[in-house]
């Protein structure tokens, strides 16, 4: 079945035989208008089920009050977090969100970035793929007048507005925590290294390696093991090294953890006596594992409000006075049973 065409203003005017304008003027109550005229059209309008187009509107006045978001995947417990947080500080300014997912693809991205660049919004907020690339697509959006936010995964050699965390500090205590729990071989499992995080988060884990004087084992060290399915695999070979280790840093996600605690439950490895487990980015599913999984969280929600706010406060700054600005957000270790080998055992 056809879908019947939207009622526009021009639809009312030709009904009632008047001027279009004194429709538009009816409509948003401006201007002199007689009061019968008035109700007349207003009753029309109804009758005709006219829908304002707000986005024209808005665009007509130089806006589309319309963020853009971009992320990697939506199911994840921190990306939805961020837009959460977005969406609550943005609805507060009457703007309304336009929400797309790359599911890690480059390409998908690009063509994302495009669709809301001709969909006129007035800033894009975007976390990128893991695939990583050429980031012409996001100096088109810069380029076109839109402002671009980026948050948590960024390319760093645009200057743009950011949105971060300190992963490697966090990382580096988190790891130093494991230690500090008994535990002496402590794998890593790592995200795609042509990302700024998983190089700061790999950092974060050598640098606590060398402060306690701890050797750096490359076997330990497993590249791109970033998903949950890509983190069981990786903990398959580790445990089956002649030498496997005695713990396991997830930094890539608490998908990447859940996919270590699911192989070691099957192999009969007990967690956390014989083998420890921190995840990344608290995870809602992280508190009711059997053991509970350490992790890290990015207060994801705070970093969406943040990044609501920084586009408001910048909107309302000079653009000659605009600066580059980074926000960098402290994650927190959030210490669970996963890790507690210590506390578990009494000593």
């Amino acid at each position: 079945m056809k879908q019947k065409k939207r009622a526009t203003i021009y639809d009312i005017a030709k009904k009632l035989n008047i001027a279009a304008s004194s429709v538009s003027r009816a409509l948003n109550n401006i201007g002199n208008i007689n009061e019968e005229t008035r109700k007349l059209i207003l009753s029309t309008a109804t009758e005709l089920k006219y829908k304002r187009n707000t986005l024209a509107s808005n665009l007509r006045k130089g806006q589309s009050k319309t963020i853009g978001i971009v992320v990697p995947r939506i199911n994840q417990n921190f990306f939805s977090n961020v837009i959460a947080g977005i969406e609550e500080a943005s609805y507060q300014k009457g703007y309304n969100l336009v929400i797309c997912q790359s599911n890690e693809s480059h390409v998908k991205e690009i063509q994302c970035v495009n669709t809301l660049i001709n969909q006129h919004v007035d800033c894009i907020v975007i976390s990128v793929s893991a695939e990583g690339g050429d980031y012409s697509h996001l100096q088109n959006v810069i380029d076109s007048g839109i402002q671009l936010i980026q948050f948590d995964r960024v390319a760093s050699e645009l200057k743009t507005l950011k949105v971060l965390n300190d992963t490697e500090q966090v990382s580096m205590e988190a790891v130093s925590h494991m230690i500090e729990q008994g535990y002496k071989r402590i794998a890593l499992l790592e995200g795609p290294q042509n990302l700024d995080i998983f190089i700061q988060r790999k950092a974060g884990y050598l640098n606590a390696l060398k402060k306690n004087n701890m050797p750096i084992i490359n076997e330990l060290v497993v590249e791109n093991a970033w998903t949950k399915e890509l983190g069981a695999t990786a903990t398959r070979a580790l445990l089956n090294l002649p030498n496997p280790p005695d713990a396991i840093f997830a930094s890539t996600s608490d998908f990447s953890a859940l996919g270590v605690l699911e192989v070691a439950s099957a192999m009969g490895i007990k967690v956390p006596s014989e083998l420890g487990i921190c995840g990344y980015s608290n995870e809602a599913f992280t508190e009711i594992t059997s053991p509970s999984i350490t992790t890290i969280d990015q207060f994801s929600i705070y970093m969406g409000k943040s990044i609501a706010d920084l586009y408001f406060r910048e909107m309302d700054q000079e653009e000659s006075s605009r600066t580059p600005i980074t926000i960098s957000i402290k994650p927190e270790l959030i210490i669970r049973a996963s890790t507690s080998r210590k506390t578990q055992s009494g000593k």
